[in-house]
């Protein structure tokens, strides 16, 4: 099997980038179809009209409604003929922007993404993740090329909540993992082929910088101000874990991930959040070195991420059992990334290894 790097054919980053949207926006379209929701719009919308404006680029600027499903990607391509635009910009989280790559599909148009938050690796993905009208995980929906265009604007970024930052490094955090897993097993990557040393050294410099920058930069966001630590972890929880995952590949930690999405207690948490656990889970699967899960361990605790299901919202009571065994079974479906792993997982496995990650996490904590 051929080896496949794939990655968005420009990415730019630093402060104030989105007063540039105009300029790179330019060599794509002269007419183009503007997707954020709400609050992004009320935040953003005028400087990225003005920035168009100034180079010549007409627009359509659109409500997004919040969830990205099938509903919601039909709804805004039928508006987007309509209006007969030759492009797609989408602004704001995770799902506004998988949002926006689904609907530049179906129109078999180019796409601009620029994150106002870096809580998943989202940005610069050639995918979208699609969940039901309930917020419950759906389906990957794979693309057969990345964002034409990805403009970080850290100035945006770093007044972001801090929680939501530091969700994405949860994200960020499964990507060496999954990777050196998945390449293990010599499975096809979402680049469709195997890993490279290139996505491989991408999605470990990925976890260096995390474990290097992640408390510096949380404590710069807190105080709502950018630092090179802020732009080191927004590059790593953007470009280095968008690339790295999709170059190297998924495992465990996403499925996992995946099935705590059916529990309705885990609604309010973040994609990062439970992306966390899902890594930690792993690593128990895995049976890794002690060094290695204390590093995973004390990485959470800094940063705030759960390590244990009463920090994902699950009590102890006589249902709690039946619940993590239907995690588990969701997270071994068929065409799930758990199968990524270098050994065949059961759902018995991934339920006692939730279990026990559980008690490894209450053991650090207490």
């Amino acid at each position: 099997m051929l080896k496949v790097i794939q990655s968005p054919s420009k990415y730019i980053q630093g402060p104030d980038a989105l007063s540039h949207i105009g300029q790179y926006t330019k060599i794509l379209a002269d007419h183009v179809f503007v997707i954020a929701d709400n609050f992004v719009m009320s935040l953003i919308g005028d400087a990225v009209d003005n920035s168009l404006k100034e180079h010549d680029v007409t627009s359509h600027f659109e409500l997004f409604h919040g969830e990205c499903s099938q509903n919601e990607i039909l709804r805004l391509s039928a508006i987007l003929v309509e209006n007969q635009c030759q492009a797609v910009i989408g602004i704001g989280g995770g799902k506004t922007l998988d949002t926006a790559k689904a609907v530049a599909y179906e129109s078999q148009i180019p796409v601009v993404i620029s994150p106002t938050l870096v809580s998943t690796d989202a940005p610069t993905s050639a995918l979208s993740v699609l969940y039901t009208e309930l917020g419950e995980f759906d389906r990957y929906q794979v693309y057969p090329q990345n964002p034409n265009i990805v403009l970080v604007d850290t100035t945006i970024i770093s007044k972001a909540p801090v929680r939501l930052f530091v969700a994405g490094m949860g994200d960020a955090l499964a990507t060496y993992f999954e990777a050196r897993a998945s390449s293990a097993a010599h499975k096809p990557t979402m680049a469709g082929g195997l890993a490279s040393k290139t996505g491989l050294a991408l999605a470990k410099l990925c976890y260096e910088t995390l474990l290097e920058d992640g408390y510096k930069a949380k404590l710069a966001i807190e105080a709502g101000v950018s630092t090179p630590a802020v732009e080191n972890i927004i590059e790593a929880n953007t470009y280095l874990s968008g690339v790295g995952f999709e170059s190297s590949g998924l495992a465990a930690a996403h499925a996992i991930h995946n099935g705590f999405t059916l529990l309705e207690e885990c609604h309010h948490l973040y994609h990062g959040e439970k992306v966390a656990f899902g890594t930690l889970t792993q690593l128990v699967l895995e049976n890794s070195p002690n060094e290695e899960l204390e590093t995973v361990l004390d990485f959470c605790t800094q940063m705030g991420l759960p390590i244990t299901l009463e920090q994902l919202g699950l009590r102890d009571n006589e249902k709690l059992h039946k619940k993590i065994m239907q995690v588990a079974i969701a997270s071994c479906a068929e065409g799930e990334t758990i199968h990524n792993m270098p050994f065949t997982v059961t759902p018995e496995q991934v339920y006692a290894a939730i279990l026990a990650a559980d008690r490894i996490g209450q053991d650090w904590l207490y």
